[in-house]
């Protein structure tokens, strides 16, 4: 419940900082994205899904209690800009607490798929279902 609360919070956060366009002709063809992270066959829960394009803003998003996601480009809008994208799955740094306090919490989701990620996915017009096999 708390990791969930945090995450909501991060992604609220993430997609405020981020910014809003000016307006329509400001925003690039997007794709809808949704899929399924799993890690070792199991469903990855409260993970950060992120794309990051060659040039533009990333989306993300966060996966569900069955491991699925669907990424968000802004507060109004939903998908991913069309075209290549690295990909960084993590786990929050923080979590948020009953109380109001943080704790530290350990990234469990290995290097290679988010400091050091080797993932990449394709963006199309429409929609896409992008699923991602990790493994420890």
């Amino acid at each position: 419940m708390r990791r969930s609360i945090l995450l909501n919070l991060l992604l609220v956060i993430a997609t405020t900082i981020a910014g809003c366009s000016s307006g329509a002709s400001d925003v690039p063809p997007l794709g809808k994205v949704t899929g399924l992270v799993t890690m070792d066959g199991q469903p990855v829960v409260g993970a950060v899904v992120e794309f990051q394009p060659e040039n533009g803003r990333p989306s993300s998003g966060t996966t569900d209690d069955q491991g699925r996601y669907e990424l968000i480009y802004t507060n109004e809008l939903h998908g991913a800009i069309v075209g290549s994208h690295k990909v960084k799955i993590s786990t929050p740094q923080y979590v948020l607490n009953a109380d109001g306090s943080t704790t530290e919490n350990k990234e469990s989701i290995p290097a290679k798929y988010n400091t050091q990620t080797t993932l990449s996915a394709e963006v199309t017009a429409g929609s896409n279902d992008i699923d991602f096999q990790l493994t420890k």
